[in-house]
C-alpha cells in the first residue's frame, strides 16, 4: 500500500496491534467479514468471537454462517434472532412516525444499526471482549452508527475496522488472501 494513504489510528478507541486479546467480531459470514476474520488472527494475534444478528435481513442459513466462523476459526460463534426486538422497538416507531430517507426511501437498513451496536456491546461484555469489530468501511454511515453505538453504550470497548486497515485493493487480492488462509 502507498504509505502516502497508509491508514493511521488516531482515536483512542481504536485498537492497536499488541494490545488487543480478545475481539467480538460482528459477523455476517461474507467474503469481507470472512476474510477479516482470518486477517486479525494474523495481524493482532488475537482469539475471535462472532456475533451474527438475523434482524430479519438474513436469506442465508445461519447456522451455515456459525459453523464457517468455527471453521475458519473462531474460538466461538454466537448467532441471536433480534427480528421481533427490530421490529417492536425500531421498525414500528419508525413507521409510525413516517421515517424515510430522501423523501422515499425506507429507513429499515439504518434503523437495524442502533440494534446491532446494541447486542454488540452486550455480547462484548458478557464474553469479556475488550474490543468489537466489524465490516463496515470508513466511507459510509453504517460506521457512523455502529462505533457511534458502541461508544455510547460502553465506551471502554475499542473497535478494530479492518477495511480501514488492511492493503486489498480489489476483491480479487481479498479473495487470494482468503485462499492461502
Amino acid at each position: 500500500m502507498d504509505q502516502k494513504y497508509k491508514y493511521q489510528k488516531v482515536a483512542s478507541y481504536e485498537g492497536k496491534i499488541g494490545e488487543v486479546k480478545h475481539v467480538l467480531l460482528l459477523y455476517s459470514g461474507g467474503l469481507d467479514t470472512s476474510v477479516m476474520l482470518k486477517w486479525m488472527q494474523d495481524k493482532y494475534g488475537v482469539k475471535i468471537t462472532t456475533l451474527t444478528l438475523d434482524i430479519g435481513q438474513q436469506k442465508d442459513d445461519l447456522d451455515a454462517i456459525r459453523k464457517k466462523a468455527l471453521r475458519l476459526g473462531a474460538v466461538e460463534a454466537i448467532v441471536l434472532d433480534a427480528k421481533k426486538e427490530f421490529a417492536e422497538d425500531f421498525i414500528l416507531p419508525a413507521l409510525q412516525a413516517h421515517a424515510r430517507y430522501e423523501q422515499g426511501y425506507m429507513m429499515a437498513t439504518s434503523l437495524g444499526r442502533p440494534l446491532i451496536a446494541k447486542h454488540l456491546v452486550k455480547v462484548a461484555q458478557k464474553e469479556r471482549a475488550e474490543y468489537v469489530a466489524h465490516g463496515c468501511t470508513g466511507k459510509g454511515n453504517d460506521q457512523v452508527r455502529i462505533e457511534v453505538g458502541v461508544r455510547s453504550l460502553d465506551p471502554s470497548l475499542k473497535i478494530i475496522a479492518p477495511l480501514k486497515e488492511w492493503s486489498f485493493k480489489t476483491r480479487e487480492e481479498e479473495m487470494d488472501y482468503a485462499k492461502a488462509s
